[in-house]
């Protein structure tokens, strides 16, 4: 039975695969767009994902909370940086972001059950 991750993933590639085959220039542009943002520059890896990691919760989105904490674990930051960066998402979207941490934790032990 699959667990929380790798139904997040198939969906996920499932879903981008759909999208993807209608070549629709704006979308794949998107999608490039977002790919090479987050690879090291000025900033490092890890750091842009935490940035994405605060900006998707102040979001209030699910998937991209979920993304950017898969990225993170594969990239090897550890559970007090995610949760420190957490932290100062939910100073800043207040408590409506809550619930989103509440999953972003669960999703994070799945991460670690998955090793």
């Amino acid at each position: 039975m699959p667990n929380q991750v790798e139904e997040f993933n198939a969906y996920r590639a499932k879903m981008n695969d759909k999208i993807l085959v209608d070549n629709n220039k704006i979308i794949k542009r998107i999608f490039n767009l977002d790919t090479n943002a987050f690879q090291a520059g000025a900033l490092d890896a890890k750091t842009k994902e935490l940035l994405g990691l605060v900006a998707s919760t102040v979001l209030r989105c699910d998937d991209c909370i979920k993304y950017h904490l898969e990225s993170s674990y594969k990239k090897g930051l550890k559970k007090e940086e995610v949760v420190e960066a957490l932290g100062i998402a939910t100073l800043v979207g207040g408590t409506i972001v809550i619930p989103h941490l509440r999953r972003a934790y669960e999703f994070w032990d799945a991460l670690e059950q998955q090793g």
